[in-house]
């Protein structure tokens, strides 16, 4: 996700790095760079004319804080527009104080537009709501069945009438049966065609018109680029949409529709899709993303994922063993474990402050079928091999290696990350007292060498 653009914005502000002062001259060759960085992207092109232009008038015009150093002062101020860019705010989901609320989903075929229906019941039943998914595309082949499957698998009911009747008809008898049986939000799975056409547009009209919904979300590919840009914009023209939901974000490098939609819809994005699984739907945060792109990470993702994840018992109880250095193999295991559930760990890296702008950290090929080999070695390991991995000898590692179908190498070079992680965990109990005594950088623009943007 914005992976090109972030490299070539990243690369464009090393270059202010060490200048004292800046003339008119450096900055506009900085946002020259910046210019064709967010074409590459495939970001609108009135758009980017009317971002650099508001970046240049401030980063010339406005006096430079005395904590920041001219170049860092520009980057402040493409962090704070890039914000402004995509929204300024997290958009949530309006509530209807009357239950249930109803959501119509809409979009074009192939956008996935089903699977974001069950995505959406997912995450809102994790915020304690007791969602219905309502069957209403009638027409594309198996669309009701695949609602059906992904109701089962998120364990969410679903309002189905089959397909001879008219979507109209089955989402207005879905909001009864929301209302006679307790539940308190209604997300209905529109039809949608390969393109957009007469037919589509007055078939949403009159499902809008009939059960007022109190949001009307657009489903689009991100990876269509300016494409989701136009579909978004002529949606929002017919249907007055309260926001869009872009998916595949995960496989677009670009990042162009993400930069765009809001600025030409006036159409906040409310979510971001980022992976198949039924959990991979985000809320949208367009702080964050700047974060993202400018190489800041995205700690506080980082942290709702753990929250959303990690058994908090359990974590309670590593922590306790990390500070008092207790730290043993089945620890190691554990916390493996509990970081699977977090999602791709390339996704995790891109979350954590510094990783963006470290060239090595960044190529490094993370080939996540070599956690399955290292949970294959632990398991083969004796309970007092697993507290004392420092005494292994070379008939117990040759044993070991045997038990999980690895080698000897593969042994040691688990054992030698270990001991890596061990001393890390001690470094980091280090930061943590170092940050209670007030000795970290609090500006996020400041940051030492290889921890940032510097």
């Amino acid at each position: 996700m914005f992976s090109s653009l972030a490299e070539k914005l990243q690369e464009t502000f090393k270059k202010l790095k060490g200048k004292g002062k800046l003339n008119e001259s450096d900055v506009d060759e900085a946002l020259k760079e910046v210019r064709r960085a967010l074409l590459a992207a495939d970001v609108n092109f009135k758009v980017v004319k009317d971002f650099i232009k508001k970046v240049r008038e401030r980063a010339i015009g406005q006096e430079v804080l005395e904590s920041l150093t001219p170049g860092q002062h520009v980057i402040k101020v493409v962090h704070e527009e890039l914000i402004e860019l995509m929204g300024g705010s997290e958009s949530k989901i309006n509530i209807a104080s009357k239950p249930p609320t109803v959501i119509m989903l809409v979009g074009l075929q192939g956008s996935g537009k089903t699977t974001t229906i069950a995505k959406l019941g997912k995450y809102l039943h994790k915020q304690g709501r007791r969602p219905l998914l309502a069957a209403a595309d009638i027409y594309r082949p198996a669309a009701i069945d695949q609602l059906q499957v992904l109701g089962e698998q998120t364990g969410l009911p679903v309002f189905s009438m089959g397909d001879k009747n008219s979507p109209v008809a089955i989402s207005r008898a879905a909001r009864e049966s929301a209302s006679n049986n307790g539940q308190d939000v209604v997300l209905i799975d529109t039809a949608g065609r390969l393109h957009i056409d007469e037919e589509l547009m007055n078939e949403l009209d009159s499902i809008k018109s009939e059960v007022q919904p109190h949001e009307v979300l657009l489903v689009v590919d991100a990876m269509t680029g300016q494409d989701a840009v136009k579909v978004s914009k002529t949606f929002n023209e017919q249907l007055e949409l309260n926001g869009v939901i872009l998916t595949k974000m995960d496989g677009d490098a670009r990042g162009g529709a993400a930069l765009s939609v809001k600025a030409v819809t006036g159409c906040p994005i409310k979510f971001v899709g980022i992976g198949e699984k039924l959990d991979a739907l985000e809320s949208f945060h367009p702080n964050r993303m700047a974060d993202r792109i400018l190489g800041m990470g995205d700690v506080m993702s980082l942290i709702e994922k753990a929250q959303d994840n990690f058994d908090q018992e359990q974590v309670a109880k590593l922590n306790k063993r990390i500070k008092k250095m207790e730290f043993t193999l089945d620890d190691f295991l554990e916390q493996l474990q509990q970081v699977k559930k977090l999602g791709p760990i390339d996704q995790l890296m891109g979350m954590i402050p510094g990783i963006g702008n470290n060239k090595k950290l960044k190529d490094m090929d993370i080939d996540e079928k070599e956690l399955v080999y290292v949970e294959a070695i632990i398991n083969s390991m004796t309970p007092w091999e697993r507290h004392n991995p420092t005494e292994l000898n070379g008939s117990r590692k040759r044993r070991i290696a045997k038990g999980s179908g690895t080698r000897v190498q593969e042994v040691n070079k688990l054992l030698k990350q270990f001991q890596q992680t061990r001393k890390m965990m001690k470094q980091f109990m280090g930061a943590e007292k170092s940050m209670k005594k007030g000795k970290m950088a609090k500006n996020p623009f400041m940051m030492g060498k290889g921890d940032g943007l510097f």
